[in-house]
């Protein structure tokens, strides 16, 4: 008996997986597959895996028609044809439970389920051309995939191990002494007695792993391993010329990017990864609240919160990719630690959180760690980081992906499921709307505050209802205009609609990415610079003189191009607004009309004026300000990244014509 969905079944599918929906009708209307199917079986099996429908329109996105398909043997059997032809697709990932008809509404659709291919099986490409017929899913496309990210993909591959490379022209001399010093220091305590602690530092390294022989070409080196680990930042960058390490601490729990202490490569110590480690982890740990046990007559300075940071750290450093176009970063801030390497998992986040499964991409740092009782054994170590934070009652830890570029991260929350910080911010703006919601819109709500923003996996990350369930409440949220949603499908986000929108999902990203031919002393000449605020690396402003449209209006699009008492002025004006949650929408198109009297005022500055968030403002406010005449945009396209906006004179204002 075939299996039976609704069109809300779908909806809910489409917040979970990768869903691909295509009419597959033909000509004749019976069924045929369609050619550009391919092209999502490749970006699928390449990214995420996800889901094919066959017999299913889907316009506007999110919205579906069942129109279903008349032969669906017919469109079986060209699938499975051509699944096993070469010169259509180098690699058949599917078996019969993959690819099953059901019934949707009455009509008979074929459902193909795509795996996410493992390291060894991609890239899964179109052809007999890896660099011509590989493609990737990003938000919700397919894409052709470039040539650098082909060239990773074989590279994850064949390598089993990315640190294991035994480096021509580079030697003993390219090392760190003091480095190498402290880690044969920390073996000696850790490893006290071992045969190892009387060999020659030569002999010592090669017997860690830092030096090797590559037996095939017949020379001996250091490992890329031994250079990563020990060497000085200078040489490590002519082995992997994006490699950057970075920590910062940032004053207050935002997702800005101010720091008030920061350790990159700069020349005043090695730049190396076990130097990087030594003093991110003292940095880390230096203020955490230690209570007092005994242990064999010893003071324990140790805590789970000690041994999960070790954890993240170590999980970070072994598991990155050090060709990747984004650095090592740790930050620290007063409501949460955010680790983040280059690269995507190895395997899926979800099999690796249960642990026993583990695919190391430097498996020889990962053994350097672990000899000096740092890193535990394979698998373990992200269960062991859920387990001890879980054990705070903090938040579950957050583990995401992101594609482009590819990199992975982790936030450690030390805040409780439900903070009152947040409770206080959504009681002030929603109140009673806010109270009379079910458990689950206020969990919804809440995460949305405290971190951000909130999706469809969050809350079933952190709840225990139905999928179905949490995309009703998501919709009713929706609206009831207490959460303003962006993207589509899986990657479909909620935000507060006071909150400015994050740039991206990372919170604690910094954006800092390093060129491959760039190196730490060269930040500053690349036309860059740190404010006198302490911020990140920023692009120098190009002016700050107002802009003049044709009118003769000035264009404000930043508050440095505003006079203080001007500035002081307009935050009058709009306190009505920003101090309420939801207000009436007389007030708050009079508010706006009164910020844009006599000047153009950019969408970032309304939002900030206003508190609200920006896309929220400009699809739900300002567009329709437009469309009524109530306002003029600067620019004739909507979303033009410049765009500003001035007040018309009131249509009840207006003198009647003579």
């Amino acid at each position: 008996m075939l299996e039976e969905m609704t069109l809300e079944d779908l909806a809910v599918m489409a917040e979970s997986v990768d869903l691909e929906c295509k009419a597959a009708q033909g000509r004749d209307g019976r069924g045929e597959l369609p050619h550009d199917v391919w092209k999502s079986y490749c970006a699928m099996a390449n990214t995420d895996g996800g889901t094919i429908l066959l017999g299913v329109q889907e316009k506007p996105a999110g919205v579906f028609k069942a129109v279903g398909i008349s032969n669906v043997e017919r469109v079986r059997k060209a699938l499975w044809d051509n699944l096993h032809n070469r010169q259509v697709v180098n690699l058949n990932l599917l078996s019969e439970s993959n690819v099953q008809p059901i019934v949707v509404n009455g009509k008979t659709l074929l459902r193909i389920e795509v795996p996410r291919a493992r390291r060894q099986q991609r890239p899964v490409y179109l052809g007999d051309n890896p660099f011509s017929g590989t493609y990737v899913r990003r938000h919700e496309s397919d894409y052709l995939a470039d040539d650098e990210t082909v060239r990773r993909l074989i590279a994850e591959q064949v390598e089993d191990s990315r640190d294991d490379l035994v480096l021509k022209g580079f030697d003993f001399t390219d090392l760190d002494m003091d480095s190498i010093t402290a880690y044969r220091n920390r073996f000696s305590a850790v490893k006290p007695g071992h045969v190892w602690l009387d060999l020659p530092l030569r002999e010592f390294l090669e017997s860690v792993g830092a030096l090797g022989r590559n037996r095939d070409d017949g020379y001996s080196g250091l490992r890329l391993a031994g250079l990563l680990m020990f060497g000085r930042a200078e040489v490590i960058h002519d082995a992997v010329p994006n490699y950057m390490v970075d920590y910062q601490e940032r004053p207050e729990a935002k997702a800005e990017k101010r720091w008030v202490d920061r350790l990159v490569p700069d020349g005043t110590w090695s730049g190396n990864i076990y130097d990087f480690y030594r003093k991110v982890y003292q940095k880390l740990t230096a203020d955490l609240k230690v209570p007092f046990q005994l242990q064999d007559g010893q003071r324990i300075d140790d805590t789970p919160v000690h041994e999960a940071l070790r954890e993240a750290l170590v999980n970070t450093l072994i598991h990155a990719d050090y060709s990747g176009r984004v650095s090592v970063l740790v930050v620290k801030r007063p409501d949460m630690f955010g680790f983040r390497n280059p690269g995507r998992m190895r395997i899926p986040p979800a099999i690796a959180i249960l642990g026993s499964n583990s695919d190391c991409r430097n498996r020889r740092l990962q053994t350097l760690f672990q000899l000096v009782g740092y890193g535990d054994h394979a698998g373990s170590g992200l269960p062991k980081i859920y387990r001890n934070w879980q054990g705070q009652h903090w938040r579950r830890p957050l583990l995401y992906e992101q594609t482009d570029p590819e990199q992975t991260l982790i936030e450690l929350r030390m805040t409780s499921l439900i903070p009152d910080e947040a409770l206080a911010e959504l009681e002030s703006h929603l109140g009673d709307d806010f109270r009379q919601l079910p458990e689950l819109g206020r969990l919804a709500l809440v995460t949305a505050v405290s971190e951000g923003m909130v999706n469809h996996a969050r809350l079933r990350e952190i709840s225990t209802d139905h999928p179905a369930d949490i995309t009703k409440m998501l919709g009713r949220l929706v609206k009831d205009d207490l959460l303003v949603p962006d993207g589509v499908g899986r990657g479909m986000v909620y935000f507060a609609p006071w909150m400015p929108r994050p740039v991206t999902r990372e919170a604690f990203s910094t954006e800092l990415t390093v060129s491959p031919s760039a190196k730490p002393s060269e930040f500053d000449r690349k036309g860059q610079e740190l404010d006198d605020q302490g911020q990140e690396l920023t692009p120098k402003r190009q002016e700050l003189e107002p802009k003049r449209q044709e009118s003769g209006l000035p264009i404000w699009t930043d508050r440095d191009q505003i006079p203080d008492d001007e500035w002081t002025s307009l935050q009058s004006i709009a306190l009505p607004v920003k101090e309420r949650g939801k207000v009436p929408t007389d007030t708050m198109q009079d508010v706006i009309r009164q910020l844009c009297q006599d000047c153009y005022v950019g969408l970032r500055l309304l939002s900030l004026l206003l508190g609200r968030n920006e896309e929220h403002l400009r699809n739900r406010v300002l567009n329709k300000m437009v469309s009524t005449q109530l306002l003029r945009r600067a620019f004739p396209r909507p979303n033009d990244p410049r765009q500003a906006y001035t007040s018309n004179q009131h249509p009840d204002e207006q003198k009647p014509k003579a």
